[in-house]
């Protein structure tokens, strides 16, 4: 028997948003309904992400897909991502500006950032080093070096959220207010960063993930929550649209990370990883992410895939 959409009627609205500049600019949220029942709305977007330096702690699988010289130039590794994948966005992580690795300077991935932006034409999510402190600095200054590129700053949390939503916005930026899977934790970040004078259609949320199988009841039920009280309650502070990374959970756990010969009865590691990585964003676009940042290409051809049946007329 095939699946029969039935709409529902809510007060509330997702914000839309445009990110990118031109042509190659995507619109997130506008949606009117819960995930994938009503034609309302834009379609979710899928982004993969990309590291400004060779990335040490990814699986040694993806230098055989990508090749040693594309993974330490980001540039070029943008480009290639661009023009061999379906991926709507670049998101570039700035990890290694992370002060416990390899603490690089703030104005060397600035330039970094600046060439992966000049590489592309589709739009960019760029993310510093997890360190409150640095990435305060790290994204204020991403922000002033490409102004009105329209890229999201991914993402200000409590600690860093006026140096970095202030920044941005002067700038002409989308900020990304991230929270610990916890609905008054996003909303109340949504709230500061409103506070500084930042429009609704500025700002998205990243609640935070988990891969599937491991807590992510927790990420599932909080979408849920934000979703229903957006559109049921017509709660505007929590009316933005949803960002999740869900690769670095996906890729973090033993079923993704144990090769082959350590668990052959698991079968393939690559396979493993990507069956790990695509459950876990199905899981997150149904629950009401706008988008969703993926790492191994397959992952993102088989999640716009879905998103293309999903969205498709019947």
């Amino acid at each position: 028997m095939a699946f029969k959409k039935t709409a529902a009627k809510y007060p509330g609205k997702i914000e839309e948003i445009t990110i990118g500049t031109g042509d190659k600019a995507v619109k997130l949220g506008g949606e009117k309904d819960l995930p994938f029942l009503t034609e309302t709305g834009n379609r979710p977007a899928v982004g993969v992400e990309i590291t400004d330096t060779k990335p040490e702690d990814w699986e040694p699988l993806f230098e055989q897909i990508y090749g040693e010289e594309l993974l330490n130039d980001a540039p070029r590794w943008a480009k290639f991502v661009q023009d061999n994948t379906p991926a709507d966005f670049i998101y570039l992580s700035l990890a290694s500006a992370d002060p416990n690795g390899a603490d690089r300077s703030v104005e060397e991935c600035v330039a970094t950032a600046k060439a992966v932006e000049e590489a592309v034409d589709i739009p960019l999510v760029i993310g510093g080093s997890k360190n409150a402190e640095k990435d305060a600095q790290l994204l204020q200054a991403v922000a002033n070096a490409l102004i009105d590129k329209n890229v999201v700053l991914f993402s200000a949390v409590e600690d860093n959220y006026k140096t970095i939503g202030i920044a941005g916005n002067a700038a002409g930026h989308k900020i990304s207010g991230e929270s610990a899977v916890d609905i008054n934790l996003a909303k109340q970040l949504n709230i500061l960063l409103s506070q500084q004078g930042i429009k609704p259609e500025a700002i998205v949320m990243d609640i935070g993930s988990a891969a599937v199988g491991y807590g992510f009841e927790y990420v599932a039920s909080t979408m849920d929550r934000i979703r229903l009280a957006a559109l049921g309650q017509n709660d505007t502070d929590l009316q933005m649209p949803i960002i999740t990374n869900v690769a670095n959970d996906a890729w973090s756990v033993k079923e993704a990370v144990f090769p082959e010969a350590e668990m052959p009865v698991w079968g393939d590691q690559e396979t493993r990883g990507i069956d790990m990585e695509v459950a876990t964003a199905a899981a997150c676009l149904a629950g009401g992410s706008n988008a969703v940042i993926v790492r191994h290409p397959k992952s993102a051809e088989t999640a716009a895939e879905l998103i293309s049946a999903l969205t498709a007329e019947a």
